[in-house]
């Protein structure tokens, strides 16, 4: 019997741990793949393709003749943050072309399970581990726990890996998403035009609650801006422009659902900033000092940027892009740091 599709990440090398070179084995896991599925796609180093490294001349060759293989993605430098969101790009656009399910929700799948995995593999042998819970204690209704008495767990990679399986698990916030990212990438993707960016901005209001009674002045604020090119670039003082904006003869301070609208359109280099995610980078200051910022340089974008970098750095997350970091931070606070016996929404500021 064949597989439709083999998908996999094998290992690259064995460690032998007497020699100075490693020999390949992600070379077997090729030619696996081929006897046991119609079709397969693999991660694997790429110095075969110019017939180097250690993998056997004659099966280097093999693979550059052979007609059937296609080279679907190729980064050039191995370190590269984003790899994860670049091969979830190349698995939509390849399951779009070969599958009539949902790419996007097959992808997300795909990667959950694969995340699963892997931090089975971290882990001491839980298959399912949960995401961590507070403990429920009893508080008289005008008490509010102080914020250093709680105890969050220590950033690592599996604390990031535990809640971004969580995240996969959030039906709600996959077709919020969806939804947005259609609005955003598909639909109206400039902001040249009023009406669009009126379609945009209703639409982020909606789904965050930002509580922006009056969205008309936000968006004609927005096309005046000429946005595009700065999104593109990742601009982070973008932000601090569109936040202000003048209704009436008020001045008016948006800054959450500016962050939100330039991270729709370009996710990994503008995070989103809100309340959840500010209790978190405050409390990991106070108890570990990962980075010198006083409370209110979480409110100007550029240091918020800065401080939410310094904090992947200082916990060893570099594997991770910000908008993975952004994820993880909230739902930790969510849990946390709760608002309203959590009815806060993600929006609120």
């Amino acid at each position: 019997m064949k597989f439709d599709v083999v998908v996999g990440n094998p290992p690259y090398q064995e460690d032998s741990g007497t020699s100075a070179r490693d020999d390949a084995l992600y070379n077997y896991f090729y030619d696996l793949a081929e006897k046991i599925g119609d079709k397969y796609i693999l991660i694997s180093p790429a110095r075969f393709l110019f017939n180097a490294g250690s993998t056997p001349k004659a099966w280097n060759k093999k693979m550059l003749n052979d007609e059937h293989i296609k080279v679907v993605y190729y980064e050039q430098d191995s370190s590269n943050n984003d790899f994860e969101n670049s091969a979830k790009d190349e698995l939509i656009k390849a399951l779009s072309e070969n599958s009539t399910g949902n790419a996007k929700s097959l992808a997300n799948s795909y990667l959950s399970h694969l995340r699963r995995f892997r931090l089975f593999l971290a882990s001491d042998g839980i298959a399912e581990p949960s995401a961590p819970k507070q403990e429920k204690t009893v508080y008289p209704a005008y008490t509010r726990k102080k914020k250093m008495d709680v105890d969050v767990p220590n950033p690592s990679i599996e604390q990031v890996e535990i809640y971004l399986t969580k995240w996969d698990g959030l039906e709600n916030y996959h077709l919020q998403e969806d939804a947005l990212n259609k609005l955003f990438f598909e639909l109206c993707p400039k902001n040249t035009d009023i009406i669009d960016i009126l379609l945009k901005a209703s639409t982020l209001n909606d789904f965050y609650s930002t509580n922006i009674f009056s969205i008309y002045p936000v968006a004609k604020h927005i096309c005046a801006l000429d946005i595009d090119l700065r999104l593109k670039a990742g601009d982070v003082t973008l932000v601090g422009d569109i936040q202000y904006v003048t209704i009436g003869d008020t001045l008016k301070n948006f800054y959450s659902f500016a962050s939100k609208y330039c991270s729709h359109h370009n996710p990994l280099d503008y995070p989103i900033y809100d309340s959840y995610v500010d209790e978190v980078l405050r409390y990991f200051r106070n108890r570990d000092n990962f980075s010198d910022f006083q409370d209110g340089d979480l409110k100007d974008y550029v240091k918020f940027k800065g401080i939410l970098i310094d904090f992947r750095a200082f916990y060893g997350l570099n594997e991770y892009n910000l908008k993975q970091i952004d994820q993880y931070v909230w739902l930790l606070g969510k849990d946390y740091f709760p608002k309203n016996y959590g009815k806060k929404k993600r929006g609120d500021k």
